[in-house]
């Protein structure tokens, strides 16, 4: 069994009561993909009528089941549809053999919960370049439906864990037409996160109605703004995905609802953070606001080189306010910038203004600020309205055990 690792300092206080969302069901079971003495597969079954919609990793090398749901997202949504998600084994970088293990896993999911193939999708995260061993998970399929509940899906966010340490959820209500709509997701990341696209993988679902289309340009806008914005070391993973499954149990449709998308917005932005919070070894949650760029993406590209700076990131660890490594970031970021120009501040402390330290910044101030569990460290650009923000967390020498000890 893997060693199980201490809770992050930065999770939230309790997971939250998650709501049932009409139309799905959900199932766990402890296949022993790679883990023993817990659970490792999660099953949704979704009823007919349900639009999914997916934005996944941009890896080169991304695994065969993310390659199989980008070629099914967008499909005839009649019929009924299921997620099949292990933990243990990415399925990845495993050539012919991957992508046979997802079609047995497709074609046995849609025989036993009588679904259309193409309606099936796959997931899986862990260790990557080892075969998957797919009939450890094709023998449990008969108690994973035979089992699937309304109820299921806080037990769900605990299956697809790795090396996180503590499940994820997060969920709005918001009212349209005088009825209460839910959205509801899970997460899991923990290492391996950065943004081009999810950055881990996550469900998320909802009992309002939208269009298929639609559905997927607001998952994909909203994606760009929270997943896309948090980042614990800069590596982007083979298996990132994100998907939402709009049952339409409700009756209500949310289709152009203003208040729905902001609900949307407000449960993905919860999980990207929650993922940060839990970064590998994470001691300080970080977040970092960049305005007065060209643009908003110069912007996000000066956020970005400071969040994924290993120098930046071990100075927070160590609470030093070396703000010299804050200006070397953005020097280095590719994105322009004026020395002479450049603001900085951490907190409310103003450290730096018009590319100089400014003369009333207190060190001791600075330092004694540092010592806190959640900072922001704000960036003035000084040359024009492009602004970004940010998430990440510390570098700290857990990161090292955690991943020095990854496939022991």
């Amino acid at each position: 069994m893997a060693k199980a690792l201490p809770v992050s300092p930065l999770a939230p206080a309790q997971f939250p009561d998650l709501p049932v969302i009409g139309g799905v069901r959900f199932a766990t079971v402890a296949a022993g993909v790679r883990y023993s003495g817990r659970t490792d597969v999660m099953l949704a079954l979704l009823d007919p009528g349900t639009s999914v919609a997916g934005v996944f990793t941009r890896s080169a090398t991304r695994s065969a089941p993310v390659l199989d749901c980008q070629a099914k997202i967008g499909g005839d949504s009649s019929g009924g549809a299921a997620i099949l998600v292990n933990s243990g084994n990415a399925n990845a970088f495993t050539g012919q053999r991957g992508q046979m293990s997802v079609t047995e896993l497709t074609r046995a999911v849609a025989k036993v919960a009588e679904l259309p193939e193409s309606r099936v999708f796959t997931a899986s995260t862990g260790v990557i370049g080892e075969p998957l061993p797919h009939e450890k998970i094709i023998a449990k399929l008969e108690d994973l439906t035979a089992s699937a509940e309304a109820g299921g899906m806080t037990a769900a966010a605990k299956a697809i864990m790795t090396t996180d340490t503590f499940p994820k959820g997060a969920v709005r209500q918001v009212e349209i037409d005088g009825k209460t709509v839910s959205i509801a997701g899970i997460a899991k990341g923990s290492g391996m996160i950065a943004p081009d696209m999810a950055t881990m993988l996550s469900y998320v679902f909802t009992d309002a109605r939208v269009e298929q289309a639609t559905l997927q340009r607001l998952l994909a806008a909203h994606a760009d703004t929270t997943f896309n914005c948090v980042t614990v070391d800069s590596d982007t993973s083979t298996s990132d995905s994100l998907m939402m499954c709009a049952t339409g149990a409700s009756g209500v449709d949310a289709t152009s609802d203003a208040a729905f998308e902001s609900a949307l917005h407000e449960v993905l932005l919860d999980l990207a953070q929650q993922v940060a919070r839990d970064g590998e070894g994470a001691s300080k949650f970080v977040e970092i606001r960049v305005t007065g760029a060209t643009s908003d993406a110069d912007a996000k590209t000066h956020a970005m080189a400071i969040a994924n700076s290993p120098l930046v990131k071990t100075a927070i660890a160590g609470e030093d306010p070396n703000w010299g490594r804050i200006v070397m970031a953005i020097g280095k970021s590719g994105a322009p910038a004026d020395r002479d120009l450049l603001g900085i501040r951490f907190g409310d402390i103003l450290v730096a203004e018009k590319g100089w330290v400014s003369p009333d910044y207190s060190e001791a101030e600075a330092a004694a600020y540092m010592k806190g569990q959640e900072l922001v460290i704000e960036v003035e650009i000084g040359l024009g309205q492009g602004k970004a923000t940010v998430w990440t967390c510390d570098l700290t020498h857990g990161y090292i055990d955690i991943n020095a000890d990854y496939r022991s």
